[in-house]
C-alpha cells in the first residue's frame, strides 16, 4: 500500500487546498476530494490541478459531487442525496495519495456523521492546516482535541500565513504536536511558485515517514 495523508483544517478558507496542491505535487501523488460541494466555480480538484500542476490523470473523481456551495449535509439534502459512509473509501493508488476534507473536522456530512468520523474509520494520518492569525490558537487546540478524542493519527501541523512565532510555539507545546513547516501567503500562485515555496518551507524527506 502506498502512503496516504489526509489534509484537514481548523476552518474554511485558510489555504488548505493550496497546501494540498503543493503536497500532491511534491509527492508526485494523487489527489482525492471525497465530497465536493459547489460545482459552478472551480472545484478543489481543478484548483489542485491548476495551482500544483498535478496532471488530470492524478485527480481522482469525487465520491459525491454536490451542486450547492454549502456544508455537505445541506448541499446533499438540496440535491436529494444521502451521503453514505460506505461510499467514502479511500481509493487504492500506485503513488502517494493526498485526501482533502472540507472545512474543519466537524463539518457535517449528514445529521449524524462528520468528517472526523470518516477519518477515524480510515485511520489515515492527518495533517492539520492552521492559519497564523488571531483566533487560531483556540480553533487549532480544539481541532487537536477532536482528533485525539477519536483516536485519529496525526502526522503533524502546518501553519499557513505570516510568521507568528509565539502563536506557533504555544500551539505546538499545548497541542503536543510537531510542526511540519509554514506556508506563507502567496500572490498570483503558479505551479513553479508553489513548488519553490513548498520546498523552501518544508522538509520533503519528512513526508517519507508516512506509514504505508
Amino acid at each position: 500500500m502506498m502512503p496516504r495523508l489526509v489534509v484537514s483544517g481548523t476552518d474554511t478558507g485558510i489555504g488548505k487546498t493550496v497546501f494540498a496542491a503543493g503536497l500532491a505535487a511534491a509527492l508526485e501523488g494523487y489527489y482525492w476530494k471525497p465530497v465536493q460541494s459547489g460545482l459552478e466555480d472551480e472545484t478543489d480538484g481543478e484548483t489542485v490541478m491548476r495551482l500544483g500542476g498535478v496532471p488530470r490523470t492524478r485527480i481522482l473523481p469525487e465520491a459525491y459531487r454536490l451542486a450547492t456551495p454549502a456544508s455537505p449535509h445541506l448541499s446533499a439534502r438540496l440535491d436529494g442525496v444521502a451521503i453514505k459512509p460506505e461510499r467514502l473509501v479511500p481509493p487504492m493508488t500506485d503513488r502517494p495519495l493526498v485526501i482533502e476534507g472540507a472545512g474543519g473536522l466537524l463539518v457535517p456530512l449528514s445529521d449524524d456523521l462528520v468528517f472526523a468520523d470518516m477519518f477515524a474509520r480510515w485511520q489515515v494520518p492527518v495533517i492539520l492546516c492552521a492559519r497564523t492569525s488571531l483566533g487560531t490558537i483556540n480553533h487549532t487546540l480544539l481541532s487537536l482535541e477532536a482528533l485525539k478524542h477519536r483516536n485519529i493519527p496525526v502526522f503533524g501541523i502546518t501553519f499557513i500565513g505570516d510568521e507568528n512565532q509565539e502563536t506557533q510555539r504555544i500551539i505546538e507545546k499545548m497541542g503536543g504536536i510537531r510542526s511540519l513547516g509554514r506556508l506563507p501567503w502567496l500572490q498570483d500562485i503558479t505551479p513553479d511558485g508553489l513548488r519553490t515555496a513548498f520546498r523552501g518551507n518544508f522538509d520533503l524527506a519528512s513526508f517519507a515517514e508516512v506509514p504505508a
